[in-house]
């Protein structure tokens, strides 16, 4: 979830206030409210999650970066650098024997059983890749989309393909298994059946 709320206030601030007052004010208005999130949190919180300090340390950075150049483009990279960071950590994770995912699992307290484990490199892989074509999309939408489009796909767009996605995910999964106990269930008889006939 930090992925997909972090930074989203500083991006509709920046949206807003970029329509009517100018890019300047607009970038001006998403830092403040960047540096908003970051207190917030740590006044509701007495901490500061991990995500957030990268979500909007990346806006206060490339929004300062922005404000040198007088570009929006700087700050309107961040999505697309966020979603690229995640699609490498998802790869990696693999490289190091453990998927992101399960990792990310065992953080919060929860534990997979060892039939799930064994499919979250296929899941983890295509997460992955899921990101990696948004980050395409969200630096095509920085580029040539317009500044209400690209907040709609930071906020909007980002979470119901990735609800769609993870839907996809679940079904597949569950065909998957399904499968397997079915196989499972025919090798039992196939060697019950087997046993028997060996016993008359």
């Amino acid at each position: 979830m930090g992925l997909f709320v972090a930074g989203i206030l500083p991006v509709i601030a920046f949206t807003i206030i970029e329509e009517y007052y100018g890019t300047i004010a607009g970038l001006i208005a998403g830092m403040v409210f960047g540096v908003g999130e970051i207190s917030w949190e740590l006044y509701k919180h007495k901490k500061v999650q991990k995500i957030t300090w990268i979500g909007n340390g990346m806006l206060l950075v490339l929004g300062g970066i922005s404000l040198i150049s007088s570009e929006g483009i700087w700050f309107k990279l961040q999505p697309a650098l966020m979603e690229g960071l995640f699609a490498i950590f998802c790869w990696g994770s693999l490289l190091f024997g453990k998927p992101l995912i399960v990792y990310l699992a065992e953080q919060q307290g929860q534990q997979f059983p060892d039939v799930l484990k064994d499919k979250m490199w296929g899941v983890t892989l295509r997460t992955g890749l899921f990101f990696a074509i948004h980050t395409a999309l969200a630096i095509w939408a920085a580029i040539a989309w317009s500044t209400t489009n690209w907040a709609l796909l930071k906020g909007v767009g980002l979470t119901v393909s990735f609800i769609m996605y993870l839907g996809f995910e679940g079904i597949l999964l569950r065909q998957t298994i399904m499968k397997e106990h079915k196989e499972e269930l025919i090798r039992q008889h196939l060697e019950a059946a087997k046993q028997k006939l060996e016993q008359q």
